[in-house]
């Protein structure tokens, strides 16, 4: 009998470890349709994630296993940059099952929450962008105790080109009533007070700064400019340097200027990334990541942000290199 105790204990075990499901840890493995080779990124709004992994694809599948401590939303960047959330927790693994061609309908099983996830992405898989707001909000309201709850009222309400700091603001203490704890919603928390530092309407704010290059930066140097973008962003995050590409092209075709404003902690390693993208317009980094004075200076919270300034005012938010483009690109 204590040998098959033992030998029951040593399979179990064994089990744990082939699941991925060991103390401390967090496994993400998968396959994808239409997708036989090629590289994922990931990186993490909360830490998660120290800077940016990249996961191999090979033969339409690929495994990622990495430290977690605590609760944590990863951000998955595909080759075409579209983006899609994990919920990373200790001691858990998940199963991905995606059509490279359909990501918005992709599958995550094995947590609570990662399923939730995929049931949402089903239920918006058709839906209009405002159709997507409204199931964003019923969501919330019907889990707030989810992680996902805080990654929807961040994704619909707070980071997108129409935000609606009203509804979040509304939504936001039924979420901290069911999760005290939760990294994500104390820092939503800040930046929706932030924000109101410089909403719509508000006139550009007197700043001064040196760029990469050592050029002094303020409001003297963009005066007289109809439009002026103010863009955070990372070299470990991919969609904020689509966004600094975007902007240089529409820079460089003379309908706006720019300033950029890098949270990387080496000011080497900023000029070096600006100068593989040829980035034409003043880029400020500090060394202070997103301690850096200016990102309170423009209400600038996250990566990537930004706010659009016509005529001194600003008038929008969080605009997408798409909408950049379109607007704004050569004729």
């Amino acid at each position: 009998m204590r040998m098959k105790r033992i030998a029951y204990l040593l399979v179990f075990s064994l089990l744990l470890v082939s699941c991925g499901t060991r103390s401390g840890y967090f496994k993400m493995e998968g396959r994808f349709l239409h997708m036989n080779q090629g590289e994922l990124y990931v990186y993490s709004p909360d830490g998660g994630v120290d800077g940016l992994d990249t996961i191999k694809i090979e033969a339409g599948r690929f495994a990622y296993e990495k430290p977690c401590s605590k609760p944590s939303t990863l951000i998955v960047i595909f080759p075409n940059y579209s983006t899609q959330p994990i919920f990373a927790e200790s001691g858990e693994a998940v199963e991905v099952k995606a059509d490279a061609s359909h990501l918005k309908e992709m599958e995550v099983e094995g947590t609570d929450d990662n399923e939730l996830m995929t049931k949402f992405r089903k239920q918006i898989a058709n839906a209009s962008p405002p159709q997507e707001v409204k199931y964003a909000v019923q969501f919330i309201k019907d889990h707030p105790e989810s992680a996902v709850s805080a990654y929807l009222l961040n994704r619909y309400l707070v980071q997108t080109e129409s935000p609606d700091y009203k509804e979040a603001a509304r939504l936001f203490p039924l979420l901290m009533k069911e999760q005290p704890e939760n990294i994500t919603l104390g820092r939503l928390h800040r930046q929706l007070n932030d924000l109101g530092t410089l909403a719509a309407g508000s006139r550009l704010p007197k700043f001064s700064a040196r760029d990469v290059n050592g050029k002094t930066v303020n409001n003297t140097s963009l005066q007289g400019k109809v439009t002026i973008i103010i863009n955070t962003w990372a070299a470990w995050s991919y969609e904020s340097l689509d966004l600094q590409r975007a902007l240089n092209d529409a820079v460089k075709a003379g309908k706006i200027a720019a300033l950029g404003i890098c949270v990387d902690a080496s000011t080497k390693e900023t000029r070096r990334t600006l100068e593989r993208d040829g980035i034409v317009f003043p880029n400020v980094c500090d060394g202070k990541m997103l301690r850096t004075p200016l990102l309170k200076t423009f209400g600038l919270t996250t990566i990537p942000d930004n706010i659009v300034i016509r005529n001194g005012k600003v008038t929008e938010r969080n605009i997408t290199a798409n909408t950049i483009r379109q607007r704004y690109g050569a004729d």
